[in-house]
């Protein structure tokens, strides 16, 4: 296909007639005006038709939460998995971003995962000494109501 530079008034106002009419995939658009897919994406964006950066844009309205957390394991090989893929050749810029952004979120997790595993390790040795606190101060009649309290959270923990 040879290079065409300049837009025709009838070019342009095909393409606009194109957008409006609900046909959104550059390549098609391309194909039906003898373009490129990057020249016609460069003319709607100068036309005011399309948004900076809304091509490849994907958003979700829902996050689905998992049953069991993945392992620390499991982050890191979804890290080792974006380290492998960021060193293939000739990536573009947005799946750099993604896997840059990917990275980033499972050395996160990894951190949070650790540090949740130590506040569960705390809070089980704490259940564990207000029990044996609880059994001590009834042996000893200290504190009765206080023991007894413990003692109901701990069965209730």
């Amino acid at each position: 296909m040879a290079k065409k530079y300049f837009w025709t008034k009838e070019e342009t106002d095909r393409l606009r007639s194109l957008w409006e009419s609900g046909v959104r995939d550059f390549h098609v658009l391309a194909e039906k005006l003898g373009r490129s897919s990057s020249a016609v994406e460069k003319k709607l964006k100068r036309m005011g038709l399309v948004v900076v950066g809304a091509r490849r844009a994907k958003t979700t309205t829902t996050l689905e939460l998992p049953k069991e957390l993945p392992t620390v394991e499991e982050a890191l090989k979804i890290l080792a998995g974006a380290l492998r893929a960021a060193a293939e050749p000739d990536l573009d810029r947005v799946e750099v971003q993604r896997l840059q952004a990917v990275a980033t979120l499972a050395r996160t997790y990894k951190g949070l995962l650790a540090d949740y595993i130590d506040y569960r390790l705390i809070e089980t040795k704490l259940v564990e000494l207000e029990a044996k606190y609880a059994e001590v101060a009834k042996k000893i009649g200290v504190y009765g109501k206080e023991a007894e309290s413990l003692s109901e959270k701990r069965d209730t923990a």
